[in-house]
């Protein structure tokens, strides 16, 4: 049996950081158990979080403001280590 997820503000951000940290290798695809490197995919999903982050601006609580500046933060971190190599 599945347990029921909550809609939330940080389930969105968590899901799209997860695409973007699977595509800058640091977690296996969920579908094939393996790791891939994909620059772009990474960059457009740290890019939606940012529109995400813009949009939302000056409607979240101070808890999700620095969830969501502390995932982007650290994924773009990530992205300039692999962009590097």
């Amino acid at each position: 049996m599945q347990q029921q997820m909550d809609a939330s503000l940080s389930t969105l951000v968590l899901s799209i950081g997860s695409s973007a940290a699977i595509a800058l290798g640091l977690a296996p695809e969920p579908a094939t158990g393996k790791s891939m490197k994909d620059l772009n995919i990474a960059k457009f999903n740290i890019d939606l979080l940012m529109v995400l982050q813009n949009k939302t601006k000056n409607n979240l609580s101070a808890d999700e403001v620095q969830f969501l500046s502390r995932i982007i933060s650290d994924l773009q971190m990530k992205y300039l280590e692999e962009s590097k190599k």
